[in-house]
């Protein structure tokens, strides 16, 4: 069952984002003296009352978490030159299930466990092994500036294995679904 937000909660949450009671009746179109209302607990609002105000704080809250704030850096990549060896082994050391593949910094390609799996259905191990990256690889993730907010990275990783942060034509971080998933524990 879901929990509905205490007169509390939403303040807490409004305080933390740095919204005044008007901002947030504003985006919310409700008036300030309601969310004040609301706050102190003098009022008990109506369910589609409170839904503005949570739509609007949720909304505020994802545009203020960006690519820079979910990114890990330093960004682990491989070479296309590498081998799938080298490959799997990264994969094992970091835990990762996928690896961007990158030249002189630049992206032009990425590495999947899947990728792996379905080549050693269809070839000899030891041929697999010594492969050279370039071979097996698939395109490269997209990409996104640093200011990227949440909701944009969301949808892309709806598709892709990951996205690449980019600042000045070079890679500086890396999100996958994980960097998302670990914004609800907090």
């Amino acid at each position: 069952m879901m929990e509905l937000p205490t007169p509390e909660s939403i303040k807490k949450k409004r305080i933390r984002l740095g919204l005044t009671q008007s901002e947030l009746a504003e985006r919310a179109k409700v008036s300030q003296p309601l969310i004040a209302r609301i706050e102190s607990g003098d009022v008990d609002p109506r369910l589609s009352t409170i839904r503005s105000i949570m739509t609007a704080l949720e909304e505020m809250e994802r545009s203020r978490i960006t690519a820079r704030d979910l990114m890990t850096s330093p960004v682990v990549s491989l070479s296309p030159d590498d081998t799938v060896e080298e490959a799997v082994k990264l994969m094992e050391k970091y835990g990762f299930s996928q690896l961007p593949v990158l030249e002189n910094g630049v992206p032009i390609g990425s590495i999947s466990e899947n990728v792996l799996v379905q080549a050693m259905g269809s070839r000899d191990i030891d041929r697999i092994s010594n492969a050279r990256v370039r071979e097996l690889m698939e395109g490269s993730f997209p990409a996104v500036a640093p200011a990227t907010d949440m909701g944009t990275i969301s949808a892309l990783l709806e598709t892709n294995h990951a996205v690449l942060v980019m600042e000045m034509g070079r890679v500086v971080g890396v999100i996958t679904k994980y960097n998302l998933m670990r914004l609800i524990k907090k």
